[in-house]
């Protein structure tokens, strides 16, 4: 009989399962932060798109969110039951024309505010060294232009 460890070793580093995994405690995060706004990542989504690109149609929605059009559709009537936005498509298949009301400008500078201190508590100067690495990484990545 053998006395040899047949234990397996540790899993081999993994770059996916790593970003996945900060990338779900950033989603829980932000979800507790948005709560008491009555928002959630994916509604706040919508609402960022709507307001950033004016007259966006629902397939264009539907594609920068990630979802289907239908999807597109039951958020969109969910923020205008809100009052975050007006919708005013005449009839389906009509041209888009989806704007943010005031009060949906509001919120997304509350969210906004939100988002930046969700940020500074994991990513900040008093946040774990491996996420002030990846903060960094990821401000330099997406703030500098595109290189040939």
């Amino acid at each position: 009989m053998s006395t040899e460890n047949t234990r397996p070793g540790p899993p081999a580093l993994s770059v996916s399962v790593l970003v996945l995994t900060l990338a779900r405690r950033v989603e829980g995060e932000l979800g507790a932060a948005l709560a008491p706004l009555d928002l959630t990542v994916a509604r706040l989504g919508l609402l960022g798109h709507i307001a950033g690109v004016p007259g966006v149609s629902f397939s264009d929605l539907a594609r920068m969110s990630g979802i289907t059009v239908q999807s597109a559709h039951s958020g969109v009537k969910a923020l205008v039951a809100a009052g975050l936005v007006h919708d005013l498509t005449a009839r389906p298949g009509a041209a888009s024309s989806i704007e943010v009301t005031r009060r949906g400008r509001e919120l997304l500078e509350r969210a906004g505010r939100e988002i930046a201190r969700v940020d500074e508590e994991l990513f900040g100067p008093d946040a774990d060294p491996i996420q002030q690495q990846v903060g960094a990484a990821f401000r330099e990545a997406f703030s500098s232009p595109p290189r040939d």
